[in-house]
């Protein structure tokens, strides 16, 4: 058997690269009886037949995985937001942070479009939050040699609204790339969509970013997401407090004698942060335990 990293995923054929060469592959059909699906960026295990096709025969154990974006082993999650058309909502971006820190990967907020738009009011509330975030500008290259430092040597996923400008962030780390662009839909706000598949693309200096679909609307039922006792602990802000309540158990979103409560009120904690918070947590709670289990395989 061959080893090698799935770096693209297209209508259910997988091309791997190998120390042979990039193989597309098919996935082993007991993989879907037992609805395995591999992903990008899994380490694999596959056989090639004489013809020169592959097949997916193993996935090696994960360090972490993502159904959206449906990625596997990723170190870096950049959240691509802005602040102008399309505009991201927060509860996006609190979102993918809860799911990274879930998931046990960094996360690092670009603000892209910073040209037209320096997204004061997002660069505030997540370096509050103790995010790392970079102002970029596709257009302009500010903030693409620390954007390009930041990915350096990691394996990393791109995500974020439709229109926000992934793709044309990676064409500014790496013009040979000469990814599609599209156009901002001026009756409706948002962009189109112009990836169609996830894919690796790897860097000079190292890195594997794979570039995925942006969201036309936040789909909440395909992002998943820790138990709701959980939660907490991805909202790192929190840490500060979350020993001090009043009542053992705290939930954090409506409890006298709360901690965290406080913190919002006294404006130590962005009360946009603490809503998203509160909206996960009903959300969560409104699910079955076996729904919101994460997938293993």
């Amino acid at each position: 058997m061959v080893d090698g990293v799935i770096i693209r995923a297209i209508s259910g054929y997988y091309d791997v690269d190998t120390p042979d060469g990039e193989i597309r592959c098919r996935a082993r059909g007991r993989m879907r009886y037992d609805k395995i699906s591999p992903l990008v960026g899994d380490r694999v295990r596959i056989t090639v037949s004489p013809s020169g096709e592959g097949t997916v025969e193993e996935i090696c154990p994960r360090r972490n995985f993502f159904t959206r974006p449906a990625v596997a082993n990723m170190d870096l999650v950049v959240m691509i937001a802005a602040q102008v058309v399309p505009v991201t909502d927060p509860f996006l971006i609190d979102r993918m942070t809860a799911i990274a820190a879930g998931a046990g990967a960094d996360i690092l907020i670009a603000l892209n479009k910073c040209d037209l738009d320096p997204a004061d009011k997002l660069y505030e509330i997540y370096t509050k939050a103790g995010y790392p975030v970079l102002r970029v500008s596709a257009v302009t290259g500010q903030g693409i040699l620390q954007l390009r430092q930041a990915l350096r040597g990691r394996t990393c996923v791109f995500t974020g609204n439709s229109g926000v400008g992934k793709s044309s962030l990676l064409n500014a780390l790496d013009p040979a790339f000469a990814l599609p662009v599209g156009e901002i839909s001026e009756k409706l706000g948002r962009g189109r969509h112009t990836t169609r598949h996830v894919e690796l693309f790897p860097t000079a200096d190292g890195a594997l970013i794979a570039d995925t679909p942006g969201f036309s609307a936040f789909d909440v039922d395909r992002m998943e997401l820790t138990d709701p006792e959980k939660l907490q602990y991805t909202f790192r802000e929190f840490a500060p407090y979350l020993d001090r309540c009043r009542f053992v158990g705290c939930s954090h979103t409506r409890e006298s004698g709360c901690a965290v409560l406080e913190a919002v009120k006294d404006g130590a904690i962005p009360a946009s942060r603490h809503k998203s918070y509160v909206r996960l947590y009903d959300q969560l709670k409104s699910v079955n335990e076996w729904e919101r289990r994460p997938v293993t395989k």
